[in-house]
């Protein structure tokens, strides 16, 4: 009976075999909530062992990383992490449970967004690697998982989804790739689990690099699929109704945009524009004029005698205001591309109204998702109009969202001297999000604020208010603003605009200021009078003019009714 015990034991043992066949990039997503128990969780760190022993490790063979997921995410190790079948054993024996939550679609996004990008050691698409992430959980979710885990097979992610236990079927298969019989599995309890051993083990080292192999005809990427191969095209492009070659997207092309004046392409989206006088609304397709805009106080205008007409000048409102500014964006793909441009309208907006100068207030601008980018930095631009043109030329990120990363990267690094901070100078910062932080933003910021520098809080949409006033300064009230969506954020403008700035008292206020607008209707009716009269013959105009300037003189001529004529 012991002989045959143990002869049962050895067939069942994994062997130590390595896949012959291409190399994979491998991501294990692991639930680590607390309805699993510590012996259950035991036999996961065990099935993952005995699944590493039928990859071949390496830089230039298959790359494994993996993340436990719980209410957070808990990174363990990433594709570029370890080089050998051994660090990685070590480390998945090395992990410790979490025991909280079951944020399962967090965790979807977190991997598609982080885990394979390049800097976490993904290879190129072009290089046409398998992207394999293996999704282990045993219980329901408590966020939406669905609309995610499609957006992460659309990139190219092949997912293998295991349910443990009481798992829906349901849930699993939308998170799991097509075919579902070959991605999709669920077994009784966790004693069970090592039951499917033999079935990755099929599935993993007979994959097959058939675009290599076969005249795909692919206009941009062949994709390996388990089945064979499908036609990918780059971001920007789609494909065809032959499936193999890839056409610019034309966004605009259904007229379906609503933009009341122009539109262009991007590479995401149809982005509307306005012709020149006119700014566009927060709703992002329609214009509203200038002179109106000048009206409701969010550009203010001052008056300039020419002679005997006036012309008007944009006045800014911090004329006198000097700060080191430097504002956070968020560039998360919640957001969408549409939407990002409305965010740089805003950074625009407030930019025209302060006193931008050597002397006087310096802007940085860092954008953010899954990493932080410097845009530029408080020392690179002296002129508004250098900053606006390098928030125009800004490109979407589009991808997770680490606030606290942003704060981290403001507070070490943006109001140091090499960045172009000064001393004895105001520091402000500016955060913009629109959704929840995939990480802690709480101790950051109170480093931030600790040191001296101001923070203002922007939420839109589906920010988290509790994260907005642990980012704000205090008292809440004059740091942290929220709108439901994009088109309020011109009022939010407005209001940051006015807290951000300060008069002097010897200079006329907004309510003493002179009423341009009026006065150039003022104009414009002596202007037609003037003209009435000219046609009248009863004024005219006499010019003379000599290498520096044209003058006129007036004559008048009036004629009473005994046709007797003077002329003044």
């Amino acid at each position: 009976t012991r002989v045959l015990l143990c002869l049962v034991l050895l067939v069942l043992r994994p062997m130590s075999i390595p896949c012959k066949a291409i190399p994979l990039d491998f991501v294990f997503v692991i639930d680590s909530s607390r309805s699993i128990r510590p012996n259950d969780y035991e036999k996961v760190k065990t099935f993952i062992i005995n699944l590493l022993q039928f990859l071949e490790v390496g830089s230039d063979a298959t790359r494994v990383g993996l993340l436990q997921y719980g209410s957070e995410i808990q990174p363990e190790f990433s594709l570029n992490t370890y080089t050998t079948r051994a660090e990685v054993v070590q480390a998945v024996r090395d992990m410790k449970h979490l025991a909280t939550g079951t944020m399962t679609g967090l965790a979807i996004q977190y991997t598609m967004e982080t885990e394979f990008t390049e800097e976490k050691g993904a290879r190129p698409l072009s290089m046409h690697i398998p992207r394999i992430a293996m999704i282990v959980t045993d219980g329901r979710p408590q966020d939406t998982v669905e609309e995610v885990a499609a957006q992460a097979r659309q990139a190219g992610i092949q997912i293998f989804a295991i349910g443990v236990g009481r798992v829906d079927m349901k849930t699993l298969k939308s998170i799991g790739s097509e075919p579902h019989s070959e991605h999709v599995h669920l077994v009784a309890s966790f004693s069970q689990i090592e039951t499917l051993i033999s079935v990755f083990q099929s599935k993993l080292c007979g994959a097959a690099d058939t675009c290599a192999v076969v005249d795909h005809g692919c206009d941009h990427i062949c994709a390996n699929l388990p089945d064979g191969y499908e036609c990918r095209c780059r971001p920007g492009y789609q494909l065809t109704i032959d499936k193999k070659k890839c056409n610019k997207t034309d966004h605009c092309a259904d007229g379906k945009h609503g933009c009341e004046q122009e539109f262009v392409n991007t590479e995401d989206s149809c982005v509307c524009k306005c012709r020149e006088g006119f700014t566009l609304r927060p709703d992002g397709k329609t214009c509203q004029s200038e002179y109106k805009l000048m009206k409701e106080g969010i550009i203010l205008r001052f008056c300039v005698s020419q002679y005997i007409t006036f012309r008007c000048a944009d006045k800014s409102e911090c004329s006198d205001g000097v700060m080191d500014l430097v504002f956070i964006i968020d560039g998360s793909k919640s957001l969408g591309p549409a939407n990002f441009e409305r965010v740089k309208q805003f950074v625009s907006g407030i930019v025209d109204s302060l006193d931008i100068s050597k002397a006087g207030t310096h802007v940085g601008l860092l954008q953010y998702s899954t990493k932080v980018r410097s845009e530029f930095s408080l020392g690179k631009y002296t002129t508004a109009q250098d900053i606006k043109r390098a928030v125009s030329r800004m490109q979407y990120m589009g991808r997770g969202s680490m606030t606290g990363s942003a704060l981290r990267h403001m507070f070490e690094q943006s109001f140091t001297a090499k960045e172009g901070a000064r001393p004895n100078t105001q520091r402000v910062c500016i955060v913009f999000t629109d959704g929840r932080s995939q990480d802690d933003v709480s101790g950051w910021a109170t480093k931030a604020k600790d040191s001296g520098i101001t923070i203002y809080a922007l939420g839109i949409g589906k920010a988290i208010e509790q994260e907005l006033r642990e980012i704000a300064s205090e008292p809440d009230e004059k740091h942290m603003y929220y709108a439901e969506d994009f088109e309020k954020m011109g009022e939010m403008t407005k209001k940051l605009s006015y807290l951000l700035c300060s008069f002097p008292t010897d200079k006329p206020s907004k309510e003493d200021m002179c009423e341009c607008e009026n006065v150039i209707m003022f104009q414009q009716q002596v202007s037609e009078q003037l003209k009435n009269l000219m046609q009248n013959n009863i004024l005219y105009f006499k010019c003379f003019s000599n290498m520096f300037f044209t003058n006129c003189s007036q004559k008048v001529k009036i004629t009473y009714s005994d046709k007797k004529t003077f002329n003044t």
